[in-house]
């Protein structure tokens, strides 16, 4: 903390000791009246004076009152006042974007300064721009639930009719793909929008334990990371079409350029980059951790809802 803060905030402070004085002297001075009035109400003589006491006590008491809630203020005003330090400090990025903001405690690390005993930080705002043409980079700039619509989009495209929910249990099943000439769902699909995290047999074992039980024989389980190579022989031996992230990128490009346009639509709807809580099916919330300093997304109903999610690194 610089001096000039400090003094700043020892300014702010003696501003307000004055007005905590006055105010505990009219509130002294209040007490006096009451007092004297119950002492002079005892007296024949004296009532008429006492109940003319009591009626101008409420005036000093009022002000006083007044006076130590302009002092509370004023202090509380000086010992939680922003810190602009910590909207100052921004990481280096490599790839020449804007970088994001950072807290005192990140910044010390690479500039060696003394972080303050408040910490203060800047929400982000700094999000993966808009690509004009599928690539990979949309993959990664979005969200879980929007790569899950876009997936959704897909089979619609093809002819599907689809049903999903945008949060809850949802028995290992994100679609369920229902066909004009068949009663009753005829395949699931099962989404994974994970980054560099490869999908693995023990995944495919689950997803075939939740075709069983819904009564399926046909699933689609698509990720936007990649597969082992004996979860992709498990998935060939019992009637599961894995998609990865280059087979979908794959997909949409058989796609008509209207059709591609509105996938990428979907991508990007609303807040693509920020992630939905799966509990509650809301945006979360930028959080920083109060023991190391770490951002992470958090629900915006903690505490009822205490679901979290790490915060990718550019």
């Amino acid at each position: 903390m610089s001096q000039r803060r400090r003094s700043g905030r020892s300014q702010r402070k003696r501003t307000a000791e004055p007005f905590l004085e006055k105010g505990l002297q009219l509130l002294a001075v209040a007490g006096a009246l009451w007092l004297g009035s119950l002492f002079m109400s005892g007296s024949p003589v004296l009532a008429g004076a006492a109940g003319g006491l009591r009626s101008v006590l409420w005036l000093p008491m009022t002000i006083g009152f007044g006076l130590l809630a302009v002092h509370f203020l004023l202090k509380r005003f000086a010992g939680k006042r922003p810190n602009p330090e910590a909207f100052e400090a921004v990481a280096p990025r490599k790839d020449g974007q804007t970088a994001r903001p950072l807290s005192i405690e990140t910044a010390s690390a690479s500039t060696g300064a003394v972080p303050s005993a408040q910490t203060q930080t800047a929400p982000s705002e700094v999000h993966p721009p808009r690509q004009s043409h599928w690539s990979s980079e949309v993959f990664s700039a979005i969200e879980w639930r929007r790569f899950e619509a876009v997936v959704e989009t897909l089979f619609a495209q093809a002819g599907f009719e689809t049903r999903s929910q945008s949060h809850g249990a949802d028995g290992g099943v994100d679609i369920w793909l229902y066909s004009r000439n068949a009663d009753g769902p005829v395949s699931v699909v099962q989404c994974k929008h994970w980054q560099g995290k490869p999908v693995t047999v023990k995944e495919m074992r689950e997803f075939l334990g939740v075709m069983v039980s819904k009564g399926v024989k046909r699933g689609t389980y698509a990720t936007t990371s990649r597969y082992t190579a004996d979860a992709l022989e498990f998935a060939k031996a019992h009637g599961i079409n894995a998609q990865d992230g280059t087979g979908l990128l794959r997909l949409i490009a058989q796609r008509t350029p209207e059709q591609q346009t509105q996938l990428l639509a979907v991508a990007y709807e609303g807040e693509y980059w920020k992630p939905t809580c799966a509990s509650c099916g809301v945006k979360m919330t930028e959080r920083t951790s109060g023991k190391d300093g770490n951002r992470f997304w958090g629900c915006v109903n903690y505490p009822r809802c205490k679901r979290t999610l790490p915060m990718r690194t550019a």
